[in-house]
């Protein structure tokens, strides 16, 4: 039976379980949503902006770990995506970007909306190609939902000509389109001798600390990380990315290290004799000056992806392999020890910390800032809300102190750092599942970045309550110009803006905080509430994220302060719930 292009596109998509896309429609892939309009198994969700629509699926990946698919449309909505394909790479989500092509016998005479989006996203994207007949669409398809999501995931680009949307094959017999029907990928496991070595390094240091990356923070590897961190009592420090992988209460988490970590996190990593880093890729802002990061230690590095072992950080063992893979093949050689002097030695950095030191009034004073906002929201939240952010200071803040009790439902953009990547990715999370609580934290400045896909919010209604810390500043910008260069240089703005009356605007209930007689009671209506809400919150511009590792330098050299705050409302709230 013959089937056109665009026709079997959405049968494959429904086929897979894909229920939601996002996209833009535009000349070039017009035939493609005239098909997808006859589908009752496949939602599209109408973004403002194809960066959106991409972060709409991304935020659908981070969570279900399953491919998120987006659609825009040739040349101007095609290199829409190009941010968020690069931060998908960067961040190792799987994404499958179909984008419309000019018919082919005009690629290549600079017609209206050409563009070659497969050589515009090659460095960028794990992989991509453009279909020229129809016929290779079972093929291409299948290629590229299993490139996406094998191996180390990440973003793939299939470029599609509108004629060949069109055009009429013979499809292939049932069951033959399913990129999963050769069998689910495995990756091989570790050998005997990688995971006796590993477990031999471990059972014979005094001082090891183990390092979880977001590749450990998928699937079964949480779980099995913190029975080798209890079994063996080893101290636990996580990146950006792989924070909420050990709940952040648990006796042996340090929390974040890095530039903005934890003096405890980046103390122990400078004196320990082994370092166990497990799904990380040793990124700058993790690992400081190079050379510097746990120079007294032997490393073992597991990645999935063994081009990271020693690319930027030697490993005295290197296994490529699935952490969750690894760590229970290593987990039953490990002997159980108390490390009683070790663990105090990690007891007395927490104490020495200058923030463990602060007198009571400024303790008191520190839930006057954006820290204090944040604890207020998170000690009204279930442990297993969802938690996405934006790209600044109010990301800082959150991954220095939020606590963090359930793996996998941290979203945030990483190694790219994509201001406005917040919005669209927490509306995505929902979507993916409608019943979690979901809290974006954003920033003056990144949401203005993707503000219009609060009218893509107003419109699904998706369970999303932002909060915005407003600084009226590019606060990290403004921080690294006064600490670094004496000065500030267009990075504050001159006119602050009315988010909740904007929220309002665009159809989504908006909270003024520093309006409301009663911001406690205030803050629980807004959470509570059913569908969107915006609730915006100033908070002092003059405020830092400390501590702080100077660009370049090593992790031990901190900065450490302890600013006054005021901000009346937040000072309200703080007041109203006991933070403990």
């Amino acid at each position: 039976m013959s089937i056109t292009g665009a026709r079997y596109i959405v049968k494959f998509l429904e086929k897979q379980g894909v229920r939601t896309v996002t996209g833009i429609p535009g000349g070039s892939i017009l035939p493609l949503y005239d098909a997808l309009a006859e589908s009752r198994a496949v939602r599209h969700v109408l973004a403002r902006h194809e960066q959106g629509a991409a972060f709409m699926a991304q935020g659908m990946a981070r969570l279900t770990g399953r491919p998120g698919v987006c659609l825009a449309t040739s040349g101007p909505g095609a290199t829409n995506l190009v941010t968020a394909i690069a931060d998908a790479r960067r961040d190792g989500v799987p994404l499958v970007c179909i984008t419309g092509q000019v018919p082919l016998a005009q690629i290549g005479t600079e017609a209206f909306q050409e563009v070659d989006i497969v050589a515009v996203t090659r460095p960028i994207a794990k992989a991509g190609r453009m279909v020229q007949d129809a016929s290779e669409l079972p093929e291409a398809l299948r290629w590229a939902f299993q490139t996406a999501a094998e191996g180390r995931p990440g973003p793939v680009v299939l470029d599609i000509p509108k004629d060949v949307q069109s055009q009429e094959f013979v499809e292939e017999p049932e069951g033959k389109d399913d990129w999963r029907s050769g069998g689910a990928w495995s990756p091989e496991l570790p050998s005997r001798l990688e995971a006796s070595r590993a477990a031999a390094m471990i059972n014979a240091a005094s001082r090891p600390v183990l390092l979880l990356g977001g590749g450990a923070a998928k699937g079964d590897a949480p779980a099995l990380a913190l029975a080798l961190a209890g079994r063996s009592n080893i101290p636990v420090t996580m990146t950006l990315m792989g924070l909420g992988t050990v709940p952040a209460a648990h006796r042996l988490s340090l929390g974040m290290h890095g530039m903005h970590g934890h003096h405890a996190a980046n103390a122990a990593l400078a004196e320990c004799d082994l370092l166990i880093a497990v799904g990380s890729r040793f990124d700058d802002r993790a690992t400081g000056k190079p050379g510097s990061f746990c120079h007294k230690a032997r490393i073992i590095h597991i990645n999935l992806d063994a081009a990271e072992l020693g690319r930027i950080q030697r490993a005295d063992l290197g296994i490529a392999r699935d952490a969750a893979q690894a760590l229970a093949a290593i987990l039953p050689l490990v002997e159980r020890r108390a490390r009683r002097e070790w663990l105090a030695r990690v007891d007395r950095f927490r104490a020495e910390a200058p923030t463990a030191k602060a007198a009571p009034s400024e303790a008191a004073n520190c839930s006057g800032c954006a820290r204090g906002l944040i604890g207020e929201v998170a000690s009204r939240l279930r442990d297993d809300a969802v938690i996405v952010t934006d790209v600044g200071q109010h990301q800082m803040f959150v991954a220095q102190g939020f606590p963090f009790k359930t793996p996998g439902r941290w979203l945030t953009s990483g190694g790219l750092g994509v201001m406005g990547f917040g919005l669209p990715a927490a509306i995505g999370a929902s979507l993916a599942d409608p019943e979690a609580q979901v809290v974006c934290f954003s920033g003056d400045g990144s949401l203005k970045m993707n503000i219009q896909e609060l009218a893509t919010l107003a419109e699904t209604g998706a369970n999303v309550k932002i909060v915005v810390l407003d600084n009226q500043s590019l606060g990290l910008v403004v921080q690294q110009q006064k600490l670094f260069f004496g000065r500030r240089s267009a990075s504050r703005y001159g006119r602050g803006t009315d988010f909740a009356a904007l929220a309002e605007a665009f159809g989504v209930a908006g909270v003024d905080l520093d309006a409301c007689q009663d911001p406690a009671a205030a803050l629980d209506e807004a959470l509570n509430a059913c569908g969107p809400v915006l609730i915006h919150a100033r908070v002092d511009r003059e405020a830092m994220v400390f501590p702080m590792v100077r660009p370049g330098a090593p992790n031990t050299d901190m900065y450490h302060a302890h600013p006054p705050y005021h901000e009346p409302v937040v000072q309200a709230l703080s007041g109203a719930v006991n933070m403990g």
